[in-house]
Parts: structure tokens; sequence; C-alpha cells
């Protein structure tokens, strides 16, 4: 039993180490580009994910596994006459997400307010 832990363990270790060189700092910090006396060096957010596995059954064995890596570009590093800044870039998702969980809101009150309106006008016709 311990010889399929140890070729699941290596498994998992060689997909983490290809992602793990994947994110790399080369890849999180891009190539600087220069013109007019400022330097741009773009900034990205690196998010990876890996799982892997074994079984057996009915006296075969097998092994499997996968990941990903998603670099998310999430600012820019600006030199300019001997001063460095960092400046982040907006989510361009950021005004739909807004728009949509204020769209649900706007229903979900809209809808409670007639419920109110609707269960009080059904109570003053009984009272009649």
């Amino acid at each position: 039993m311990e010889h399929n832990t140890s070729e699941s363990k290596s498994f998992v270790e060689r997909i983490a180490e290809n992602l793990g060189g994947a994110a790399n700092a080369s890849r999180i910090y891009g190539a600087p580009v220069e013109r007019d006396g400022v330097t741009i060096i773009p900034v990205s957010k690196a998010s990876y994910g890996f799982g892997g596995g074994s079984g057996k059954k009915s006296g075969e064995e097998g092994a499997g596994g996968g990941g990903g890596v998603m670099l998310t570009p999430v600012g820019y590093i600006e030199m300019k006459q001997g001063e460095t800044r960092f400046r982040s870039l907006r989510d361009p998702q950021a005004a739909v997400k807004i728009v949509a969980i204020s769209g649900l809101f706007t229903f979900l009150t809209v809808k409670t307010v007639f419920s109110a309106l609707n269960f009080k006008k059904k109570k003053k016709k009984k009272k009649k």
C-alpha cells in the first residue's frame, strides 16, 4: 500500500512543479516597456490549483490528475523621473457585478413591497 502512496505523491508533486513553473516571477512581472522616458512593468496575479488521485478496482490500479494556472492583470509599475509607483487596473467586470446585484436587490424590494400592499388589501376586503 505504501507503494501506491509514494507513486501518487510523486505524481501530485510533478503537477505542482509544472504549475509552479508557469506562475513564476517573470510571468507575474512582465517585460519592462520604455517609451519617452517612462518605463512600465506589467503586474499580474497568479491563481492556480491542482488535484490528483489514485485508485484500485478489480486488481487494476490507476492514477490521474490535472491543474491549471490563471494570470490576471492587476496593474503596472510606472518608473518616471526617478520615481516609482504602482497603478492598479480596475476590474472591467465590477460594473456588471454591481448592476446585477443592484437589480436583484431592487427586484426583491419591489416584490416585498407589492406583497405587503396586496396583503393589506386582502385583509381590508375580509373585514368588509
